[in-house]
């Protein structure tokens, strides 16, 4: 969803989270994540590196921008779009991104 529409009491499936639309939705059910309540304390970075596992492929980094907008989001954080997250994920994790096993 487009992060200025979202309206956290509103939440309550997948694709009411900030950045998610169907797609990302399928990633997260895929990671084993139904509700958004499952995201809280998660790590985006082991959410990435399990989404490359499942998937057998490595992931755009943006979607790690993603992962991290939205485990913000659950734990408290502002809806904001996924590539204001693009600075923050090159500062803790590289740029490029290191390869994930």
């Amino acid at each position: 969803m487009n992060p200025a529409k979202v309206e956290r009491s509103r939440v309550r499936q997948l694709t009411d989270l900030p950045n998610v639309g169907e797609a990302t939705a399928k990633d997260l059910v895929l990671l084993g994540i139904r509700s958004p309540a499952q995201l809280v304390g998660k790590d985006p970075w082991q959410l990435y590196g399990q989404l490359c596992r499942k998937t057998h492929s490595r992931q755009d980094p943006c979607v790690l921008d993603v992962l991290i907008s939205i485990t913000s989001f659950a734990d408290g954080g502002e809806a904001k779009p996924w590539w204001e997250f693009t600075a923050e994920r090159k500062r803790r994790y590289g740029d490029p991104l290191p390869y994930v096993q």
